[in-house]
């Protein structure tokens, strides 16, 4: 693909995605492994907290995406489930790689991020 032609990001995004989607992939399994075990059992409020602090650094990279309506945080007060935060952390994870296909990939010569200058 024409690299001027290419959808564009900013470095900020970027750096961010960077630190998150390892940190997003290890909740993922986490949490899928406690949904195994213990799929209606609820979170505390310390976990919440956790899991939202990640899930709004995720929001910042996908704000201007399409995918950023469908994209929720868990609401305190309904008092979520581990099924539900597998539900959640799928989705983001999606709009994630979403977000990368998007800005990655090659520009003839090597693969790398397309930023905007």
């Amino acid at each position: 693909m024409n690299p001027k032609l290419q959808k564009q990001t900013s470095s900020e995004n970027v750096e961010l995605y960077e630190i998150i989607i390892p940190l997003l992939r290890a909740m993922q399994s986490e949490f899928k492994e406690l949904s195994k075990k213990k799929p209606e059992a609820v979170l505390n409020k310390s976990k919440m907290k956790i899991v939202n602090r990640l899930l709004q650094s995720s929001r910042k990279i996908l704000a201007s995406e399409a995918s950023f309506d469908y994209l929720d945080l868990i609401d305190e007060d309904d008092v979520p489930q581990n099924s539900d935060v597998v539900l959640m952390l799928s989705q983001y994870v999606a709009a994630m790689s979403q977000f990368k296909s998007t800005y990655y990939g090659s520009d003839g010569e090597k693969y790398r991020w397309f930023i905007d200058k």
